[in-house]
């Protein structure tokens, strides 16, 4: 398990480290980087201020150096500071980190509190009216695209019935959360019912399952301890994507409905070229879903005795 764990190690940080290294170095690839940072207009600068404003920056230096210089002070905490507002960046981002997180665990526990039960119910009852239900929300929920669902959510509960806000958020209202939760965990829910489902049905046809029913063993016992436990394994997979998914990958959902989260900051840096928030935003996604990733590996062994990492 030691030396499970420690390849896993060196996986996880030759990922994060070529992750930001590769997004690093687009920003210094296409033309000169003064270019992206400063307009063509200048708004005034003399070539001089261009030189110090390239030394600040590292623009001066070889891209591995430049990105070896910046990963030492990330390392630190320091991520330098916005382009846009001259803010620290760390001070930018930390205002984000809050409500992605929060749209992103209310989403989570939403998908999973609906897909799990759902996929549990339609494999249980097999060939049945639920099975049916169950199979045609996991074809629908995954066949739309989450733009279209957002904006046709708007159109009904915000603009023609007033019902829900349409966008943003003010505080901690439960009422902000419900059209972005829906939307972003919709799609999810449908992935997990699927794998669920297709999980229990391989394993309510094992003999093991066919001896306890022979047995007399009560069929809540049969599919919550003996048939579930055993059937976890790709839900659990499956879980530890979508919640990675919905803290690094909310853009849309963001965007949308004016959500001010870590997406949204993203696709503004991009817009405004803002490069130290980007490379910065980016380090963070890629260390959460690096993280969360190792954390379910080690997950298996607690849920199923049988696995062991070698």
């Amino acid at each position: 398990m030691g030396r499970y764990l420690l390849i896993r190690v060196i996986s996880s940080v030759v990922t994060v480290l070529a992750a930001t290294f590769f997004v690093f170095g687009v920003s210094r690839t296409a033309q000169d980087p003064l270019d992206l940072y400063i307009p063509e207009s200048g708004y005034g600068i003399t070539e001089e201020g261009r030189i110090a404003i390239g030394k600040e920056l590292n623009l001066d230096r070889a891209v591995p150096v430049a990105y070896v210089l910046w990963l030492g002070k990330a390392v630190r905490g320091d991520l330098g500071k916005s382009l846009v507002n001259k803010r620290p960046v760390t001070a930018v981002i930390s205002e984000k980190i809050p409500n992605t997180l929060q749209l992103g665990l209310v989403s989570w526990v939403l998908a999973t509190m609906i897909g799990v039960p759902m996929g549990i119910l339609s494999a249980v009852k097999r060939g049945s009216i639920w099975d049916y239900l169950g199979r045609g929300f996991a074809l629908f929920g995954q066949a739309i695209p989450n733009f279209w669902f957002a904006i046709i959510s708007i159109l009904i509960f915000a603009v023609w019935l007033g019902w829900l806000p349409s966008a943003t958020k003010h505080g901690y209202d439960p009422v902000y959360f419900i059209l972005p939760a829906i939307t972003l965990g919709s799609a999810a829910a449908a992935g997990y019912l699927r794998i669920t489902r297709s999980a229990m049905l391989e394993v309510l046809d094992m003999d093991y399952i066919v001896m306890a029913r022979a047995k007399g063993v009560d069929t809540n016992a049969v599919i919550w301890k003996h048939a579930l436990r055993n059937a976890l394994i790709p839900p659990l997979t499956v879980s530890s994507l979508i919640l990675t998914g919905f803290i690094t990958g909310s853009v849309l959902v963001e965007v949308v409905f004016a959500w001010p989260g870590l997406g949204r900051l993203a696709v503004n840096s991009v817009n405004t070229n803002d490069f130290p928030v980007l490379t910065s935003v980016m380090l963070m996604f890629t260390v959460l879903y690096v993280v969360v990733n190792f954390i379910t590996d080690l997950l298996y062994v607690v849920i199923d005795p049988r696995i062991r990492l070698n």
